[in-house]
């Protein structure tokens, strides 16, 4: 039997009177491996389907020529001033042949593509009672009207635990669901389609001229009649009060037939939707679950357009920051499964054969971002396709390294996609050596949070290794300021007063700086836990003394760049420099008080000037903002980039209202990060608490060092705490008042009280702490 939906989740239930306008209003669902946006449309019903292994496989081998016999003549004119002379020569050497520069050709990043739509067209008059919903606790999609006194639904999700979509189609009242099915795909000069139709299945293989294949094919089980008008044509009618379609698609990349392995798919799952559903809603609890959020009202009952029509009136509704943070959490869960690949730049949903920036896999802030939220909120295997493709491009990314720098290590790129291929595609852009350090900065993490020693030894420092080795031979000595220091260097993706365009090159941008100081540490820190490699950690403590320093500027703001050069975009879109504040945590008014003040006034200079003016941008607004423990405005930047920078389906946005997934992770992560922090070895609970959120509860946040915290709050101020010990570490936590009390098992244990509201906690692995106020 179907699964009771009685208890519901709070905050995960949105819901519309009219169906998408749009494609990227649509209602998203998948399992990570399949993907589809469901428009609703109640005339001719529109579901835009997905695979994530379809892309085109043009430039699968290609690779680089050696080109770094320049990089002394460029090194030599950057240290002279020469830094537009400078610029020019590397973005010609080193930045390979696409992008920017007049009469280029385009970047060789393949595109990710879509496989195509399914088609639900029914026959019956005018419609009322329209209601379309996404329940994100049981990943289940639904559309519901009245038309000719009979009620019609349809209802889809992608199977949790299958390669399979199910969709149910009923009709209740005099008359049967009549109409028609069919499966197609956007014209495509480059794409040949075989359509097939026969018995109660339909479909049709793809074949791109590169030689990747792929097949889709349904199935529709009814208790009315499936009738097939042309065999060549994947398309049927249908007379039923209810009937279920499975989906399956398959993708060969080799030239091979996929229809077997499509078919085989479809073979494996039972035909029955009610067991199907009850098998997919308990797998994708068990994932959704992990976290409880009950912050303001939850409002189901108001259709999701109307709440935020209601907050751009000036209403507030906190409860809609809820839902905006778990279709997050769904999202994340939908688009990213151990064994699979990375979320993209919109996750796994497409529509375009051509999309904007190829739906590519962008390594300088946006796939970082979208994986923000994995480990806070206690789903840590979701990150596993991200180090998947960070590991599988290290074999290229070492050929990168020695052709392009003469460097040892590995060089990623600062975008492309799944083949593993390190190559620069855009001049004016690619000429950045920091991309494999801030993606390394995701294993550290991973380790982190589960403290994995296995993990550590065997995926983790082996990185660091190779990331710290590209550093060792790519820095050089500054003859003017005798620092160590990257040279060409960047501050993604900014240009400056006298540097080229669209991208300045520079002398140790502080990012750079930043990328490296984190790399080294982290390479350290597991060596030493890992007792290994002494002589190696004394040859990187050394660089790091050598290293340039961070500086502060005439404004008394972080300085972007070495010098103090006049930005030419003051409020652009890339917050670089604040690496430090967030993701990486070596900015706190504890460890670097004029540092963490400094980056305050560049995040403010940001910001007067026009600055978080992407769904994305203005996602890393609210983390850096609740680092800074400043919950209200953490709190002011999640309501605009809601208003702001959302579809009415909450779907994020980038200028020009191109839909692009990694904002709605970055929101996800900034709340999380303003009810729960963990980093520089203290748990702080409600450390960016906004003043509007008087009472609430949060169950399920990950900590560092293992720990599941539950936190509930009144008046502003934690009331009860329940933290996990899933390592048995010792935990100090920082909450502004040291609780009264701390239990376990029913009986009161001691603690050691630090100062400043801190504590340390002595634990045991399983063990459950309660504090109370």
């Amino acid at each position: 039997m179907a699964p009771a939906h009685t208890d519901a989740w709070p905050h995960s239930l949105m819901w519309h009177t009219q169906p998408a306008a749009e494609w990227k209003q649509g209602l998203p669902i998948g399992n990570g491996l399949l993907a589809g946006m469901i428009l609703g449309l109640a005339t001719k019903e529109r579901t835009a389907l997905n695979h994530e292994r379809l892309w085109r496989g043009q430039f699968r081998s290609r690779t680089i020529e050696p080109v770094h016999e320049r990089l002394d003549e460029i090194r030599r004119l950057f240290f002279e001033g020469k830094v537009l002379e400078a610029s020019t020569l590397t973005n010609e050497t080193l930045g390979g042949a696409g992008g920017m520069v007049a009469g280029s050709r385009p970047n060789r990043v393949d595109p990710y593509q879509p496989a195509g739509d399914l088609w639900v067209q029914p026959t019956h008059g005018p419609v009322g009672e329209y209601r379309r919903q996404l329940d994100l606790d049981s990943a289940v999609a639904s559309v519901s009207y009245v038309a000719d006194a009979v009620r019609y639904r349809r209802e889809y999700f992608a199977h949790s635990g299958r390669p399979i979509m199910a969709i149910r189609l009923s009709a209740q009242g005099d008359k049967p669901f009549d109409g028609s099915i069919e499966l197609s795909r956007v014209e495509d000069p480059d794409c040949e389609i075989s359509s097939y139709a026969a018995g109660n299945a339909l479909g049709f293989t793809g074949r791109f001229v590169e030689g990747i294949r792929f097949a889709i094919e349904a199935r529709v089980f009814t208790d009315g009649q499936v009738s097939i008008s042309e065999a060549d044509k994947a398309s049927a009618r249908l007379a039923a009060s209810e009937a279920l379609i499975l989906l399956s698609i398959a993708v060969d990349l080799d030239d091979g037939d996929p229809l077997p392995a499509c078919r085989a798919q479809l073979d494996d799952a039972p035909a029955n939707w009610d067991d199907l559903l009850a098998e997919h809603v308990s797998e994708h609890r068990k994932l959704y679950r992990r976290v409880r959020l009950e912050i303001g009202d939850d409002n189901r009952h108001i259709d999701t357009a109307e709440r935020l029509e209601r907050m751009r009136a000036g209403k507030s509704d906190d409860g809609m920051l809820a839902l905006h943070a778990n279709f997050g959490r769904y999202l994340l869960i939908s688009s990213s499964r151990p064994g699979g690949l990375p979320a993209n730049l919109q996750g796994k949903w497409n529509e375009d054969i051509a999309p904007p920036w190829d739906c590519d896999l962008h390594h300088d802030i946006n796939l970082q971002m979208n994986y923000w939220p994995a480990e806070v909120c206690g789903m840590g295997e979701l990150a596993e396709p991200l180090l998947d493709h960070v590991e599988r491009s290290v074999p290229h990314g070492r050929v990168a390294a020695q052709k392009l720098y003469n460097c040892r290590g590995i060089w990623l790129p600062i975008q492309t996609d799944p083949w593993g291929r390190c190559t620069p595609e855009s001049r004016g852009w690619d000429v950045w050596i920091g991309a494999a350090a801030w993606l390394a900065q995701h294993f550290w993490f991973r380790y982190e949070y589960s403290l994995d020693e296995a993990f550590l030894r065997t995926r983790a420092y082996p990185l660091f290794k190779e990331v710290a080795a590209f550093y060792e031979d790519y820095l050089v000595t500054d003859p003017r300021s005798g620092y160590l220091v990257p040279v060409p260097s960047q501050s993604p993706e900014n240009p400056f007063v006298g540097g080229t365009e669209p991208v300045s090159l520079c002398v140790a941008a502080a990012m750079d700086i930043e990328l490296i100081q984190d790399t080294l540490s982290h390479a350290i820190a597991a060596a030493e836990i890992l007792d290994l490699d002494a002589e190696l950690c004394e040859k990187w403590r050394n660089i790091l003394a050598k290293l340039a320093p961070l500086q502060v500027g005439r404004h008394g703001q972080l300085q972007e760049w070495f010098e103090d050069y006049e930005e030419i975009e003051v409020g652009h879109r890339h917050l670089s420099h604040l690496y430090h504040l967030f993701p990486g945590d070596r900015f706190t008014p504890e460890d670097a008080p004029q540092l963490t003040r400094a980056a305050r006034v560049a995040l403010e200079r940001r910001l007067s000037a026009g600055g978080g003016h992407s769904g994305w941008s203005r996602s890393w607004c609210v983390c850096c903002w609740a680092r800074l423990a400043e919950g209200d405005l953490a709190c002011e930047h999640l309501v605009r980039l809601l208003l702001d920078f959302a579809t009415v389906s909450l779907l994020d946005l980038h200028p020009p209202k191109i839909f692009q997934i990694d904002g709605n992770f970055g929101a996800t992560a900034g709340l999380c990060e303003m009810l729960l922090q963990s980093h520089r070895g203290a748990i702080r609970i409600l450390p960016a608490l906004p003043s509007s959120w008087k009472s609430g509860k949060v169950a399920g946040l990950k900590a560092r060092g293992n720990f599941t915290v539950d936190i509930e709050w009144t008046g502003g101020k934690a009331s009860n705490v329940r933290i996990v010990s899933h390592a048995g570490r010792p935990c100090t936590i920082a909450c502004g008042q040291a609780p009264r009390r701390i239990v376990r098992d029913g009986l009161e244990v001691s603690f050691e009280r630090l100062g400043d509201g801190r504590i340390r906690l002595a634990t045991e692995t399983g063990g459950v702490y309660e504090l109370s106020w």
